[in-house]
């Protein structure tokens, strides 16, 4: 087993630094105006520097995500970190992020969120870890192509709009891990191959300490015991850091797939349910490397198994009530009814969100208990709408299950938030509910539901058409989604132009 980097508390401390105020110290948490950040919360600040002091903290890693969803960091030491820092922020360049700023208007601002500080428990030296928001320098507002200021601004407009004053998000991330990984493309070859103790051929192989066969089979994953799940401790040690790290951890458990996982936290607010994924998949990667495997968050790793989705459980409070909990169907108020109808009416611009890979499509395919069909069910798993059983309104909720872990959790679900309240808004009832097994319905029964995107280029192309939804409030921008669709094209080209290899078996002897 490969030896885990020394965390906070196995680092010997040294003395830290003290506070630094500056001039004057930082105002009081007011709300802000539209579009622009508000004043740090005292506490918060004055908790990061208790923070820096309690872990003798060396280094601040100001952590940020880019439009398509990868988390990007740069470290600064503990005595440039002042109260005036959680205001001013720090400037960087902005053109080196895909889809950002152009080369001659660079300059931006990382604005670090003193309610998200975290110890690193991967770092060799003690290291606190604060999210930012990027800042336009020029106008001081949430630069319109940052992805957490656009969850920002959808949780702001939900209030604003009066549907309520919180929406809880729940996503449930699948991954898969693999012993051993290798992959390339070139003018004239395109490979990779895949190597799990669990996956396919794995019980023909030699190994060391020789070869016990206890492994699941394909599709027969779903919660067996060790020694077939063979991951249980290095999912017992991923869940346990998440709870290092302040997220809210519940359960653990192998999936349905060969060499599949997952990990269950509690819902929370649409942000910190974004922060929270972030922080998620930083400890399935950091965890598994650190036991010598590596973890992918790609929907569809292995043909002929199950891929990965990430299954998001949606609701909107207002004044402490749940607005989805009400006497229709399966015990929804028309409030929810309507989201989902949202939903469904916007699914195909949203693919482009929350399945924005090539390889999201190859999951979103009958028969490996994928959502595709476009209906909504109360436990039915074969909708892409299911609707949790839940005797207590509290919990009355919209499971949402079509995306995948290639989403970036900020923009997919201010995306889903949006077309859900278009939903409510246009009062667009989703129609009869679906109760059947859908992938056993007839042919003629079957030709009638609507169903999610065949493939990338589809959903750029239906994001294209249909955005408005996304505008209102001014929670994304024309420009935004423009921009987004832009760095998303090479991938499709890069996709459609690339022979597989499965084309030359198909068609290199015709």
């Amino acid at each position: 087993m490969a030896k885990k980097a020394p965390t906070s508390s196995t680092v010997k401390p040294k003395a830290a630094p003290a506070r630094r105020t500056s001039k004057a110290a930082a105002p009081k948490a007011a709300p802000a105006a539209a579009g622009k950040p508000p004043a740090p919360n005292p506490q918060a600040v004055a908790r990061v520097f208790e923070m820096i002091q309690e872990h003798a903290a060396e280094f601040v890693d100001l952590r940020f995500t880019d439009p398509k969803g990868k988390w990007h960091h740069t470290t600064q030491t503990v005595s440039t970190i002042e109260d005036d820092t959680f205001v001013e922020g720090f400037m960087f360049d902005g053109s080196s992020i895909q889809g950002w700023k152009a080369i001659n208007e660079s300059d931006m601002v990382l604005l670090p969120d003193p309610e998200t500080a975290v110890m690193d428990p991967f770092s060799a030296k003690p290291q606190l870890i604060l999210f930012c928001d990027i800042i336009d320098p020029k106008t001081g507002n949430f630069y319109n192509r940052d992805p957490r200021s656009t969850a920002k601004l959808a949780e702001a407009y939900l209030k604003e709009a009066g549907f309520g004053d919180t929406a809880f998000f729940g996503p449930e991330a699948e991954f898969f891990i693999f012993d051993n990984v290798q992959f390339g493309t070139g003018p004239n070859f395109g490979m990779y191959q895949l190597d799990s103790i669990e996956g396919p051929g794995a019980s023909l192989k030699a190994y060391p300490e020789g070869n016990m066969g206890h492994r699941p089979v394909v599709k027969g994953g779903y919660f067996p015991v060790p020694p077939v799940d063979s991951e249980n401790d290095l999912r017992a040690e991923m869940l346990s850091t998440m709870g290092e790290m302040g997220l809210p951890i519940e359960k653990h458990h192998h999936e349905v797939a060969q060499s599949q996982h997952e990990l269950g936290t509690k819902f929370d607010t649409l942000v910190k349910s974004a922060d929270f994924m972030q922080i998620y998949k930083y400890c399935v990667h950091n965890v598994a490397h650190s036991y010598g495997k590596t973890a992918t968050f790609m929907p569809k790793p292995i043909a002929g198994d199950n891929g990965s989705g990430m299954h998001v459980h949606q609701s909107i409070w207002k004044d402490g009530k749940p607005n989805f909990a009400g006497d229709k169907y399966a015990d929804l108020s028309d409030e929810a009814l309507y989201y989902i109808g949202g939903i469904i009416k916007h699914a195909k611009a949203l693919n482009a969100f929350t399945n924005p890979s090539t390889n999201s499509y190859k999951r979103l395919i009958p028969g490996f208990e994928a959502p595709v069909l476009l209906a909504y069910s109360a436990a039915n798993r074969s909708a892409s709408c299911r609707i949790p059983h839940a005797t207590n309104p509290k919990a009355k909720r919209v499971e949402v299950r079509f995306p995948d872990p290639t989403a970036n959790p900020y923009l997919a679900f201010a995306a889903m938030l949006m077309a859900g309240l278009d939903g409510i808004r246009n009062k667009i009832h989703p129609g009869e509910a679906m109760d059947k097994d859908l992938y056993e319905l007839p042919k003629e029964e079957l030709a009638q539901i609507p169903t999610v995107c065949g493939s990338l280029r589809e959903a750029l192309e239906a994001l294209k058409e249909d955005h408005a939804f996304l505008l209102e409030g001014g929670v994304f921008t024309k420009d935004q989604i423009e921009s987004y669709i832009d760095i998303k094209w090479p991938e499709v080209y890069k996709f459609e132009h690339t022979p597989h290899p499965a084309e030359f078996e198909m068609y290199y002897s015709v």
